[in-house]
C-alpha cells in the first residue's frame, strides 16, 4: 500500500511538473506570435485584380528578363551564375514558378517595392538589388502577376518547390543539394544547412518562420518568402523527407514501447506479489 501511495505522489508532482511549470517555462523562452499570416495582410493589395496577359508579358519581357531566366518560356539568364553573383550578390531567381508558390499579393507588393515585401528595409536601407517598381500603376504590376501565373506550372513536387522557394540560400547535404555562392557575403551572415532543420524546431515554429522570419527573429537577415500555405505545406514536407524520414515509424514504435513497458510494469508487479507475498 505505501507504495502505491507513493506512486501516486510521484504521478501527481509529475503531473504538475509536465502541465504547469513545463509550459509556463516554455513561454517565457518562447513568446507566443501571431499565426501565420498567409494573406500578408500588411501589405496593401492592388486597387485592380484583373490583369491583361499579354500586356503583362511585354512588361515582364521589358522589366525583369534583364536578370531573371524564366525557363518555362525559353529564356535563360542574361549572366552565367558566377557573374550574377559578383553582379547583385545573389543569383536572381528563376520566375518560372512564381506564379504558382507565392501569393498573389506578396507577388504584387514584391514587384511594387522588394523591400517592404520581404521585411528588409532595416538590412538593404534602399539599396537592395532588385529596384522597385513602384512608379508602375496598380493595372501594369495586375499585368505581371497575370502573366507570371499563366506561365506557372499547375503542380510542383517538394523537392521542387524547396529548390525554388529556398534553394538559392539554403544548402541541403543530406540530399546532396548545394546553394549558389555569394549568399553568406549578401545577407551578412552565414547562412544554415537545413538537412536537420526539421529535428531541431517543430512546426509550429518552422509555419511562423518561414512565413515572416521577423517576428520570430527580429532583425534576421533572412527576407520574408511569401509562399502560399500549400507551398509553405511543401517545403516543410520536403524537409521532413530528408531530415526525419523515419518519423511515421519512430512514431508508431513510441506507441508500441509505451504498451510493452505498461505490460511488462504489470507482470513485474503481479511476480512481485506473488513472490513476496508471504513477507508482508
Amino acid at each position: 500500500m505505501k507504495e502505491f501511495l507513493a506512486l501516486i505522489i510521484v504521478v501527481i508532482i509529475t503531473g504538475i511538473i509536465y502541465w504547469g511549470v513545463e509550459p509556463f517555462a516554455h513561454g517565457q523562452m518562447y513568446p507566443e506570435v501571431a499565426p501565420a499570416d498567409y494573406t500578408f495582410a500588411d501589405l496593401k493589395p492592388l486597387e485592380t485584380t484583373e490583369g491583361n496577359l499579354a500586356n503583362g508579358k511585354e512588361l515582364v519581357s521589358a522589366n525583369c528578363t534583364a536578370c531573371h531566366s524564366i525557363k518555362s518560356e525559353g529564356l535563360e539568364s542574361p549572366f552565367a551564375p558566377e557573374d550574377a553573383v559578383a553582379a547583385y550578390g545573389v543569383l536572381p531567381p528563376d520566375l518560372s514558378s512564381a506564379g504558382l508558390i507565392y501569393e498573389k499579393n506578396f507577388l504584387s507588393n514584391v514587384i511594387k517595392d522588394v523591400s517592404t515585401a520581404t521585411k528588409q528595409t532595416h538590412k538593404f536601407n534602399g539599396a537592395h538589388p532588385m529596384p522597385a517598381y513602384n512608379w508602375m500603376s496598380d493595372q501594369e504590376i495586375a499585368d505581371m502577376v497575370a502573366y507570371l501565373q499563366s506561365i506557372a506550372p499547375k503542380e510542383l513536387t517538394n523537392k521542387e518547390v524547396f529548390i525554388d522557394a529556398c534553394g538559392r540560400c539554403h544548402d541541403v547535404r543530406y540530399d546532396k543539394w548545394q546553394a549558389n555562392g555569394g549568399v553568406t557575403a549578401y545577407l551578412g551572415t552565414k547562412v544554415p544547412d537545413l538537412s536537420m532543420m526539421i529535428r531541431s524546431r517543430n512546426l509550429e515554429y518552422l509555419h511562423n518562420f518561414i512565413n515572416d522570419p521577423q517576428k520570430i527573429l527580429p532583425g534576421t537577415a533572412m527576407p520574408r518568402v511569401g509562399l502560399t500555405q500549400n507551398a509553405e505545406n511543401q517545403v516543410i514536407a520536403y524537409m521532413e523527407s530528408v531530415g526525419d524520414s523515419k518519423k511515421a515509424e519512430r512514431e508508431s514504435l513510441g506507441y508500441k514501447l509505451v504498451i510493452f513497458m505498461v505490460f511488462m510494469g504489470i507482470i513485474a508487479y503481479l511476480w512481485k506479489r506473488k513472490i513476496w507475498k508471504d513477507s508482508h
